[in-house]
C-alpha cells in the first residue's frame, strides 16, 4: 500500500510564498484561489513573541469529511490517499467547502485571469473549463505523480514526480513521500522529529504533517 503525505517543517519555513507561486504557476489557478498558501502566525505575548509560517491547503485526510457530504460522489479518494474531485460530475453545491475544516476548497463561477480578460501563456495552457462552477482544491499534483510513476520515477525523490510546491521550496521545508514506506523521506522525518497535524481532534487523519520543535 501507498499513502502519499506532505511534511512541512515549520522550523525551516521562511514564509517566502515560493510554494504558493509555484502552485499557481503549475496549476494556473485564478486570482484569489490558492491551493497552497502560507499562513503568518504570531504566538505569545510581548516581549515573548514568536512568529512562524505555516503552509496550508487540502490535507488529503484519510477520513475526509468533504467526501462524506458530497451528494454526487464527485469527491473521491485514491488508493494512495490523494483526495480527488471529478469535475465532470461535481454539481457545484459547495457542501464539501462547508464540511472541510481546513477551508481548502474553492469555487469559481466565471473564468478569471491574472491580467484582465485574456489568459497568460501558462494560464492558457493549463486553463480547464471543467473547473468553472465546481469545487477545486490542491491535488498533490497528482498528474505529475502519475506521469512520474509511469516513467519509473519515485514521488518525493524525483522532481518530475513530486508536487510543484515541494520542488520549489527554497528552505527544503516541504517534503512529499510515501508514509507507508519506512525508508521514505517523510517517514524518516516523522520518526526523527516532533510533529502534529492540524485539527487532529476532529479525527480526519490529515495527510499533512507539521514539524515543530517548540523552544
Amino acid at each position: 500500500m501507498t499513502r502519499y503525505v506532505m511534511v512541512a517543517d515549520l522550523n525551516r519555513c521562511v514564509g517566502c510564498q515560493t510554494c504558493t507561486a509555484a502552485c499557481k504557476h503549475t496549476n494556473a489557478t485564478p486570482p484569489g484561489v490558492q491551493w497552497r498558501k502560507v499562513l503568518d502566525v504570531e504566538m505569545g505575548e510581548y516581549p515573548n513573541v514568536e512568529r512562524l509560517f505555516m503552509p496550508v491547503g487540502c490535507q488529503h485526510c484519510s477520513d475526509p469529511p468533504c467526501m462524506e457530504v458530497c451528494p454526487s460522489t464527485a469527491t473521491g479518494q485514491r488508493k494512495d490517499g490523494i483526495v480527488t474531485i471529478d469535475y465532470d460530475i461535481c454539481i457545484g453545491c459547495s457542501y464539501c467547502a462547508v464540511a472541510c475544516p481546513y477551508q481548502a476548497r474553492y469555487k469559481v463561477e466565471t473564468p478569471r485571469f491574472a491580467y484582465g480578460e485574456q489568459p497568460t501563456e501558462t494560464e492558457a495552457l493549463r486553463f480547464d473549463e471543467g473547473r468553472i462552477g465546481v469545487a477545486q482544491k490542491c491535488t498533490f499534483c497528482s498528474d505529475r505523480v502519475d506521469a512520474g510513476l509511469a516513467r519509473g520515477l519515485k514521488p518525493g525523490v524525483d522532481p518530475d514526480a513530486t508536487p510543484a510546491c515541494a520542488n520549489a521550496c527554497i528552505a527544503n521545508a516541504l517534503t512529499f513521500g510515501d508514509l507507508e514506506d519506512p525508508d521514505s523521506n517523510v517517514s524518516k522525518l516523522l520518526t526523527d522529529n516532533t510533529w502534529f497535524r492540524m485539527h487532529e481532534e476532529l479525527g480526519t487523519e490529515p495527510g499533512f504533517f507539521y514539524l515543530w520543535n517548540e523552544k
